[in-house]
């Protein structure tokens, strides 16, 4: 019988603790979008992009979100520490996901309902060993989601602190990065002030 490759497994790791802070104190995650909580687009989109399973960061008002979105096809990790920044929601992210079977993280942004699946599975196709780095770009410029392979999480963790994130380590490794244009089939606004809210429909 002739081997059969694995289909790698690139799990979604969706970025959703922030507290809205530039708006008045709404969590990101529970914003209106469309008559649903931001979050459930959000996680929808990574999975209709083919990425599973799919875990979810929460942190601000974590109760509320948990019973008002339905999770329910999710993994859920609260990060207790979600004031610090995005860094530790993906650090919290990344270790939801240590030593289980997944060849990569695709990172997703909750607050960015301009990016669907069709940049997920874009991003996602370009995960080609579990060193593999790739980002979204737009007209050129990189941004959100971005797919890490599973050899570099513990670096990247390592170094997310604040609310760089994984900022520092891209620009680090900025050379070994295959960005995939994204602009045609996807925004990458983000939403952090009450003007941003127009982007929501």
């Amino acid at each position: 019988m002739a081997h059969t490759q694995r289909i790698p497994v690139v799990a979604g790791v969706l970025l959703a603790a922030g507290g809205g802070r530039r708006l008045g104190g709404r969590p990101k995650a529970l914003l209106d979008h469309r008559g649903r909580p931001l979050v459930e687009h959000a996680a929808r989109a990574l999975r209709n992009g083919g990425c599973g399973p799919v875990h979810v960061v929460l942190g601000a008002a974590a109760d509320e979100v948990r019973a008002r979105a339905d999770l329910s096809a999710c993994a859920v990790t609260v990060n207790p520490l979600w004031e610090e920044g995005m860094g530790s929601s993906l650090r919290a992210g990344l270790g939801a996901l240590m030593g289980s079977e997944a060849d990569a993280a695709l990172v997703l942004l909750v607050d960015q309902p301009g990016i669907g699946a069709e940049a997920v599975a874009r991003v996602r196709a370009a995960y080609r060993s579990r060193a593999t780095l790739a980002a979204a770009a737009y007209d050129g410029e990189r941004g959100h989601p971005v797919l890490f392979g599973a050899d570099r999480w513990a670096d990247i963790a390592a170094g997310a602190a604040g609310d760089q994130g994984a900022r520092a380590y891209l620009r680090a490794h900025r050379d070994a990065i295959t960005l995939v244009e994204c602009s045609d089939v996807a925004r990458d606004h983000d939403i952090d002030t009450t003007e941003d809210l127009r982007h929501l429909e």
